[in-house]
């Protein structure tokens, strides 16, 4: 009986040792409830159904009811299903991938909702070991919508193995749950206040375009607003072209230097004006953009590769160009071109492997961002030589 005393002692002063030195590992998610409520205590947010660009069958139902629990178990005031669907049935909205202008001065007026939550499933796949990736961001409500965070996830359910398969996921469930948590991290982080909403990503080099050219004409110093049109899809896989807007919204919000206009408002703008691109956005058709949304540059691109893969065998691919147009000199002032599997540069029992697109396509798109800022003094150089 003593030893098992002395035993039980030593566990209970451990734990108060854990608790001294590590004090928020015994508030679990209060902390974060009352700093949030502190904050932005009165935000309410509507979370819209999720759009689904996988291209198949995915848990979009089981998203978005994740993400509503999760957000109010953190203290967040959500927006009702029942006034969320009177309020799209009221103001005929289908389209839920974006939101413009007037829906977000409607949602703050008739319903006090201070931003939307926007998701779109990328990939899903319960083939073992299973696969999924999505992006969502938080628009504001404002006279001119503004994406307040933005971030994605992907992930593979043999992404960390480990020794002897230890690390392997093979319940589509649980890989879900991994990347629910992964995601609502960043936005907890984003709605308390510990961070502005951009994450501090960096990307191997092995990611950079193969071919660009920069114009000295960028001033690396200005902050730019930038209008992302739609991107044409060559490739076999359906929505592509939305996919990789996506990232790129994502990388440039995570430099200081881009303001990214809206996605639904751009869509809006398009629709407004019949813009009918071929081959691109054209100089002419530029005018109006650059006016109606008051956008410094306007960046565009196509994409010919885009493949993820089922199962354990296989290889994910990306491939896209970009180009940008200034508002000051009409001219093209950024072009590039760029190819990456998921296994370049691995040599070894697959150590390094990228296993979905999503990951793929983050690392390029970031690399955008820094290089048209002129931020990477390797490339910078390359650049003025060509």
């Amino acid at each position: 009986m003593t030893s098992l005393g002395n035993y039980s002692n030593k566990i209970v002063l451990a734990l108060v040792l854990l608790l001294l030195l590590f004090p928020s590992l015994g508030l679990g998610n209060e902390t974060g409830k009352e700093h949030f409520a502190s904050i932005k205590g009165g935000t309410r947010i509507a979370v819209y159904p999720v759009e689904n660009l996988s291209g198949a069958m995915g848990p979009i139902k089981e998203i978005r009811k994740m993400l509503i629990e999760r957000l109010r178990a953190a203290g967040v005031d959500v927006l009702d299903e029942e006034a969320l669907q009177k309020f799209m049935a009221r103001h005929r909205i289908r389209y839920t991938g974006g939101i413009e202008k007037n829906t977000a001065q409607a949602f703050k007026q008739e319903e006090n909702v201070g931003g939307v939550l926007i998701t779109s499933l990328e990939l899903y796949s319960d083939a073992n070991p299973p696969k999924i990736s999505f992006i969502s961001r938080l628009v504001s409500t404002e006279e001119t919508p503004s994406i307040l965070w933005i971030d994605g996830v992907g992930m593979a359910g043999d992404d960390s193995p480990g020794f002897l398969s230890l690390g392997l996921i093979e319940d589509p469930k649980v890989l879900l749950e991994k990347a629910m948590g992964k995601m609502f991290d960043s936005l907890n982080q984003y709605l308390s206040a510990k961070s502005d909403g951009k994450e501090a990503h960096r990307a191997k080099r092995k990611f950079l375009p193969k071919i660009f050219y920069r114009s000295p004409a960028l001033d690396r110093e200005r902050k730019n607003t930038v209008a992302i049109v739609p991107f044409m899809n060559y490739s076999v896989r359906r929505y592509a072209g939305d996919l990789m807007v996506l990232h790129l919204a994502k990388a440039l919000k995570e430099f200081d230097n881009f303001n990214v206009v809206e996605l639904g408002t751009v869509r809006e703008i398009f629709l407004d004006l019949r813009i009918i691109m071929d081959q691109g956005i054209s100089l002419p058709q530029a005018d109006p953009i650059f006016a109606m949304l008051n956008a410094d540059l306007i960046l565009s691109g196509n994409v010919t590769d885009y493949d993820d893969y089922h199962g354990g065998v296989g290889k994910p691919r990306v491939g896209f160009s970009t180009q940008i147009i200034a508002k000051n000199s009409k001219e093209v002032v950024w072009s590039s071109d760029g190819y990456n599997e998921g296994d370049d540069g691995v040599f070894f029992f697959d150590v390094g492997k990228v296993n979905t697109a999503h990951v793929v396509a983050t690392q390029m798109a970031w690399w955008i961002g820094k290089m048209v800022l002129g931020h990477d003094k390797k490339t910078q150089a390359s650049s003025n030589q060509q």
